[in-house]
């Protein structure tokens, strides 16, 4: 992932904890889904939230919903790439977190998909939001998200 202000995030998918979402980021950056889509939700000493084509953290791609992959042998640590999704537990789309922090909170109920092994210093760059929603005014992007196979 290259961010628009610069830098370069480097994650590992977790094939292994999450095949379907693996595979869901794997294909929507190989489609240039995510090139210029906003972290339209980032709180501080949290995560920064990211992946949905309308900004407003309601939108998704055209692909069905997936099925909760949720597990007990990884936790949501700094780094840790979590896929966002609504109360209900199987509605994971395109959106994904990054956490900032570690998250005991979320452990075995979000879908661990994957971790940055490179660029963290550029995650802790993004722009946060406000108030405990997080929404960002004038959000950062992503300029281009793509599989490393592809890359």
């Amino acid at each position: 992932m290259e961010l628009e202000k610069g830098g370069r995030i480097v994650i590992r998918l977790r094939s292994d904890l999450a095949p379907l979402a693996a595979e869901r980021l794997r294909t929507l950056s190989a489609e240039g889904f995510y090139d210029g889509v906003v972290f339209h939700r980032v709180i501080e000493g949290f995560m920064a939230q990211g992946g949905d084509p309308t900004g407003s953290g309601s939108g998704g791609s055209k692909l069905p919903d997936l099925k909760s992959e949720f597990t007990n042998k990884a936790k949501f640590v700094r780094g840790a790439v979590g896929m966002a999704r609504t109360a209900h537990p199987h509605s994971a789309n395109s959106q994904f977190f990054i956490m900032f922090a570690p998250a005991p909170s979320l452990d075995g109920q979000y879908t661990i998909v994957g971790d940055v092994i490179e660029g963290m210093e550029h995650v802790d760059q993004i722009k946060r939001g406000a108030g405990s929603s997080g929404m960002v005014s004038g959000p950062d992007k992503i300029a281009r998200m793509r599989p490393a196979a592809a890359a």
